[in-house]
Formats: structure tokens, sequence, C-alpha cells
């Protein structure tokens, strides 16, 4: 792949030798390993010659800001439809609210990003179609769009479970001590009720951490975005492995410590589990 289609079999074996390909399998995973611990890559792009750990650093900046700002929004609009939907059941809006979110949890998510840049993109021109602005917010401003979608995932899972740990939380003893206390239903909801019942879901939303990284980077496709997700792609249709085999190592170390904070975060809201 690297030498061409009409490469002789001379430069094929000092390639082979170049590359350690000529070593015993144990040899070459030792090596492999080695590079990875010390170096913090999986060797050089066989298209570029450039380490896997450049490439990803160049491109991650982007990637991380995009799961980020997915994170926040998805955070957001859980707790404000969780929130409405537990203090309005059964009523219309809380039907609503348990309905649009299983539809939603059907579809796609690049039908979703298409779909959503169709409307408020090229027919409302709220956003723009595809690629990043200049400036912090013109960065923030372009990747809106794609964040909505990414968070679009996460929403319906996140709203079920809010819910149904608040209106566990609602019908509990100490929230009706609460109010037989006098103290405003505003405080019960949002100091009380919230914080008991945000644990669970904030634990979902570790589990889910690794589709939503999944889904930035098919997103990033969608939306012609320069990120980890664009290389990923590009480096499959390339057969790049080196380049593949380090996005995949360091979307796994990026699993791990999104669900140490995630843990961390609980410990928090929670002070019974520090003991466990």
């Amino acid at each position: 792949m690297i030498l061409g289609e009409y490469s002789t079999p001379e430069a094929i074996e000092s390639m082979h030798h170049t590359l350690g390909l000529d070593l015993p399998l144990w040899e070459q995973f030792i090596r492999f390993v080695k590079t990875l611990f010390t170096q913090g890559d999986t060797g050089n792009s066989i298209i570029v010659g450039t380490s896997t750990r450049e490439l990803i650093a160049e491109r991650a900046p982007i990637t991380l800001l995009l799961i980020v700002m997915a994170c926040v929004l998805a955070i957001i609009i859980a707790l404000l439809l969780a929130t409405l939907a537990a203090t309005h059941k059964d009523k219309l809006l809380d039907h609503l609210i348990r309905i649009l979110p299983t539809i939603t949890l059907g579809m796609p998510i690049f039908w979703v990003g298409l779909l959503l840049i169709l409307v408020l993109s090229v027919r409302f021109h709220w956003f723009p179609v595809g690629g990043v602005g200049e400036g912090w917010i013109g960065t923030l401003y372009s990747l809106t769009l794609p964040a909505i979608t990414v968070a679009f995932s996460q929403i319906p899972t996140l709203v079920r479970s809010l819910r149904a740990q608040m209106l566990e939380v609602l019908e509990s003893d100490f929230v009706v001590t609460l109010k037989a206390a006098g103290i405003p239903s505003r405080v019960i909801l949002f100091k009380h009720v919230l914080r008991n019942s945000a644990l669970p879901t904030l634990m979902l939303l570790g589990v889910n951490i690794s589709y939503l990284i999944g889904g930035t980077l098919v997103v990033e496709q969608v939306f012609g975005i320069k990120g980890i997700g664009s290389l990923l792609f590009t480096s499959i249709a390339k057969r790049d492995f080196p380049v593949i085999q380090g996005i995949a190592l360091y979307c796994a170390i990026s699993v791990v410590i999104i669900s140490l904070l995630i843990e961390i975060i609980s410990r928090w809201l929670d002070p019974r589990t520090k003991g466990k």
C-alpha cells in the first residue's frame, strides 16, 4: 500500500524490514506495545507518514468541544423536559414529552442531522450548513447544530430515567413532610427532588458516553467538520490501520476518563456512596 501497485520485490522486501514485518509476531507485538506506552501512539500513518498521536491531537480539540457541547445540551434539555413531565403527570404535556423522545429514539443520528440541516440551515438560515467558523464565537455557533444532533441520541433515555426517578421522589415521605412544613414547591423541586433524582440519570449518561462519542464521529461527517470523525472515515477508506487503531485507543481512554469523572460527581451528589 505504501509503495504503490507497481513496486518491485526488492522495494517491498526493504519496506518489510523498515516496518519490522520480517520479525517474529511476538517481537512485533512487543515493539507495538513499547511504542504505545513510550510515545503514546500506534505508529506512523501509512498514508501521511506522521505519527498517529500528532494527527489525532491536531483534530481532537474540535471533537472534544463538540462532545462537551452535546453533553451540556442533552443534560439541560433532559432536565427541562423531565421536570415538566413529572410536574404534569398524566396530563397532555406529560404524554407529549413521553411520546416525542420515543419517536426520536428510533431515528438514525445521521438522518436527524440531515433533517436539521434542511430545516434550520437551508430553510430558515439559522445555522451554517457545515464546517467550523472562525474564532470562539464562530466555532461555538457553527457547532451548535451538530451538538443538538448528537444530543438527540441521548435525550430520550435521559428523559425517561429522570422522569421516573422524579416521580418516585415526589411521592416519598420526606417530600410530603417538606410540603407540610410550608416550604415552597420550587425550593423542594430544585433543591431536594432534582438532587435525589439526578444520580441514576447521571450514571445512565456515563454508561451511554461511548455511544455519544461514536455519534459525534458520525455527525462530524454529516456536517463536514474536520475532527477525529472525518479522520477516522478517511483512514478507513484508505485502510490506514495505525490511525484507526490510534483513534480507537484514544476514544477508549476518553470513555474511561469521562466515566471516572461521572463517578466522582455521583459521589458528590450522594454522600452515601463514599463508603462503597
